[in-house]
């Protein structure tokens, strides 16, 4: 996803295996989908790496120097191509988990709703 105009992924890692057989849908993914990503994303640079024994991933590294891993071992090219798309148009921030339920800027002057406060 942009910010401001400007792409925050900045490099895509595709990590394979050239004989298992989890990494069958990510070596058929990188003749037929990937020439055609790499076109549509000119900003993207697109690296691939041979790591013989280990499952698939697709790695993210963004601007703001966080990285994202994906695994997708067993998958098809068709979703490959989806989790990379998901890589891209993400902006690579760091999940935050809410502390609470609910999020308001303006709090009810009533209090909070209770299942005891029911009649």
């Amino acid at each position: 996803m942009s910010l401001r105009g400007v792409w925050q992924l900045q490099k895509l890692v595709v990590s394979f295996c050239n004989w298992s057989g989890s990494s069958r849908g990510i070596r058929e993914f990188m003749e037929s989908h990937l020439p055609a990503f790499r076109e549509k994303n000119p900003h993207l640079e697109v690296v691939t790496e041979l790591n013989r024994g280990y499952h698939p991933l697709l790695k993210g590294l963004y601007r703001n120097k966080n990285e994202r891993v994906v695994c997708i071992k067993n998958l098809t090219p068709d979703e490959i191509l989806q989790c990379a798309t998901r890589l891209r148009n993400s902006q690579g921030r760091k999940v935050v988990k809410l502390r609470t339920r609910h999020v308001t800027n303006n709090p009810s002057v009533q209090g909070t709703w209770t299942t005891s406060t029911v009649i």
